[in-house]
Parts: structure tokens; C-alpha cells; sequence
């Protein structure tokens, strides 16, 4: 749905179950166009489209990309962003941390993402920008020491300058504008704001510029310039607020940079804090709820004195939460973001409102995509009709701008 004069809002289609790409199109047609009978009858609605590897293959077969652009046409649909994230399988398996691979350190990732740059370019209409979100580029435990990890985020950067080669030809070819957004994450190579900041300042616009500069012939500045341009950022507010930073402190800290916030993924983790009322034990009891083994749930605890310990996942954190210096903990599973508490917990609600407000005052990006992919696995009593609960959020979302 448009929102303003060049923003879009959409949920993102990776809450729905299947990897190929007719399980893809039948849950287009089964879910996305009954949301936009409920929210956008007679307007356009956009879709933000979640393509895994396998799917993306199959559209760029044949006539298959010519047929979904028809129908798209037909139904008033177009598509503006595409989940990148995950590469393969992506519900009812067991994913944890290989949702980070392939990572960006290899060639799979890099044509996977080559496919989706030339789908959405071809998708796009005109007179807008596309977005495609994708990894952080890898995941910090996998590495042993910091000289790995070094020689991997030179190694992403060689692989990112040829996104960005491709994006310019695009570009030049077409007027259209598309770039690849970095999706910081707990325990991916991008976590925080600082991180996304260090990474621009000593790889990408260091290592990514000279490769950049081999690959178009062009100078330094005219590389740097493409880079800023066409690498930009995805700020999933749920992520963030696991490192519990304001959206204030990220969004002003990475314009302070140059570098542009290319998507919002709208989401809510799950937050726990010391109370007099509520005794740990039952708040652990409560949280166990959502210790499931399917994705990463990575755990963040608040002690009094402001230090943040790390968990790779849930159960660590529960554990912890006994520290006698205990203040909060907040984990990385999507909640409803129309829920600001449920039982003993709480969610991080209040930086989806901060991070509205700000844009309501001065729109940093074009593209705001709720990402609420964990319905399947949520406890019982906060499921309903996955079609309501959609169309909820997005009136949520859409109700909360209008009162500021």
C-alpha cells in the first residue's frame, strides 16, 4: 500500500510456509489477495515477496517471470522488496544458525542474490525504488579469531561490488533504482549500529571501493558513490532492540554516515524485566513457552550496572535471568506487533511507536514491510486466522502513523 507520496507498507510473505516457487504463487493467491480485498480493494497493494533460492530459479524459467508480472498487472499487485535472508528451507525444519548460509563469503549466495536483483528489476514498476534485504553477512560463531573473520568481510565486500556492478547496469539500462540491504542481526558479523558503521568505514568503502573501481572502470569517488547508493541497510526494529539501542540513536547515527536505511522490517521481540510483582521463576516458566527449536532465538540480558551478556539462544538466557544483578532480558522471536504484553511478558512495542514516530516526522526510508514470520510456531492462545492477523497488523501500523 502506498503511504505518503513515495513510501510503501507491506508484510513480508516469508510468514508463509513453502520453498517453491507454486507454493510461493499458490500462497499469493490464497493469503496476500484476500489481505488486500480487507486493506486495499480498489487501490494498488504491494507485496513484499519472499523468494527462496530454489523459487527464484523457477520463476526465471521459461515464461514464468512474463506470467506473474501479467497477473500481478491483472490483480493490481506489484512487488517493490524481496526477502533475501533466507536462502533455502524456511519453516518446519529445523533452522537455527544455517539460516546464515550460504553466507557471503561464497558464490551461491552471491548468484542467488544476482537472480533476485534481475526478478525484481523486471517486477518493479516504474518510478520507484526496489529493495532487496539480505544477511549480515555471516555468523559470528562460526569464526575462530579475528583474522578469519577479517579475510571473510574482504571476501563479502568482493562479492557485494559485483551486486553493486550489476545494480548500476540495471540502472543505466532501465532508470530504475534497486540496492541490497544489510540486515544487522544478534550474532551475525552486523549486529549494532556501530558494527553497520565499521564495516562501510573499514571494508566496504575501503576493500568494496577498489573492487568496485576494477569491476566499472571508474574513480574512487564515482565507486564510493555507487557503494552509499546501492548498499544500504535493512533496520529490523526487533533486532535492534535486542542490542538495546533507541531507534533514535540508530536511524540519526547511520544518516550521520551517509548510509541509507533501504527497508524497515517492522517486528517485536519479546522482552522480560525484573519486577517485585512477578517472582523469575515464573517469568522463566512463562518464557520456556518460546524456547522452540526451529529458529535462532538469540537472548540478551540487561544487568543493573548496563553491562549486556550474549546467548546464542533462548534456554541460555531463561537460565541466566537467575544473576543476582538481573535487570532485563530481551530474545530474538517475532511477536505480534499489536501486542504490547501477554501474561508476565512484555514486547518491545514501544520502539515500533519511536521508530513510526520518526518517520512520520521525516520519512528515512521508503519501503516498511512487517515481518511477523513465527505465527506457525507461537504458542496457541496468540494464534488466530493468519489472514486477520496480517490485516490487523498492517491497521496497526497504519493507525499509529495517522495518530502522530
Amino acid at each position: 500500500m502506498r503511504i505518503g507520496e513515495n513510501a510503501h507498507l507491506t508484510y513480508c510473505t516469508n510468514i508463509h510456509s513453502g520453498e517453491t516457487w507454486e507454493e510461493v504463487f499458490h500462497n499469493i493467491k490464497h493469503y496476500t489477495l484476500n489481505v488486500k480485498k480487507e486493506l486495499s480493494q480498489d487501490a494498488p497493494f504491494g507485496i513484499g515477496l519472499r523468494l527462496s533460492q530454489k523459487s527464484a530459479s523457477t520463476l526465471l524459467e521459461r515464461s514464468n517471470l512474463d506470467d506473474f508480472k501479467n497477473w500481478l498487472e491483472r490483480e493490481n499487485l506489484y512487488v517493490f522488496t524481496i526477502n533475501g535472508f533466507p536462502y533455502g528451507a524456511f519453516h518446519n525444519v529445523v533452522i537455527k544458525d544455517q539460516v546464515h548460509t550460504p553466507d557471503w563469503t561464497t558464490s551461491e549466495r552471491l548468484a542467488y542474490t544476482c537472480d533476485l536483483m534481475t526478478i525484481l528489476a523486471e517486477l518493479l514498476p516504474e518510478n520507484m525504488d526496489g529493495s532487496v534485504s539480505t544477511s549480515p553477512l555471516s555468523y559470528k560463531y562460526w569464526f575462530k579469531d579475528q583474522e578469519s573473520v577479517d579475510t571473510a568481510k574482504k571476501d563479502a565486500c568482493a562479492s557485494l561490488a559485483k551486486i553493486v556492478a550489476q545494480l548500476v547496469g540495471i540502472k543505466n539500462a532501465t532508470g530504475k533504482l534497486l540496492h541490497l540491504d544489510l540486515e544487522p542481526e544478534p550474532d551475525g558479523f552486523l549486529e549494532n549500529t556501530q558494527e553497520v558503521i565499521d564495516f562501510f568505514k573499514d571494508y566496504l568503502l575501503k576493500v568494496g571501493v577498489l573492487e568496485l573501481q576494477k569491476q566499472l572502470k571508474c574513480s574512487e569517488e564515482t565507486a564510493k558513490q555507487h557503494l552509499l547508493l546501492h548498499i544500504q541497510i535493512c533496520y529490523d526494529v526487533c533486532h535492534f532492540a535486542l542490542a538495546y539501542e533507541s531507534p533514535e540513536h540508530v536511524i540519526s547515527n547511520l544518516q550521520k554516515e551517509g548510509i541509507n536505511i533501504g527497508k524497515v522490517q517492522i517486528s517485536a521481540a519479546i522482552k522480560c524485566k525484573r519486577s517485585s510483582n512477578v517472582p523469575i521463576n515464573i517469568q522463566q516458566k512463562h518464557l520456556r513457552q518460546f524456547d522452540e527449536p526451529t529458529y535462532l532465538h538469540q537472548s540478551v540480558i540487561k544487568l543493573d550496572d548496563g553491562k549486556l551478556l550474549h546467548f546464542s539462544d533462548l534456554s541460555e538466557g531463561i537460565q541466566t535471568m537467575a544473576h543476582k544483578d538481573f535487570k532485563e532480558l530481551r530474545t530474538h522471536f517475532h511477536v505480534p506487533i499489536f501486542l504490547s504484553n501477554f501474561d508476565v511478558l512484555q514486547s518491545t512495542q514501544n520502539d515500533i511507536i519511536k521508530a513510526l514516530k520518526l518517520w512520520k516526522q521525516k520519512a528515512y526510508s521508503n519501503h516498511l514491510e512487517v515481518e511477523t514470520y513465527t505465527w506457525s510456531i507461537l504458542p496457541k492462545a496468540l494464534q488466530t486466522s493468519l489472514t486477520a492477523s496480517i490485516s490487523r497488523e498492517l491497521e496497526w501500523v497504519q493507525k499509529q502513523l495517522a495518530n502522530f
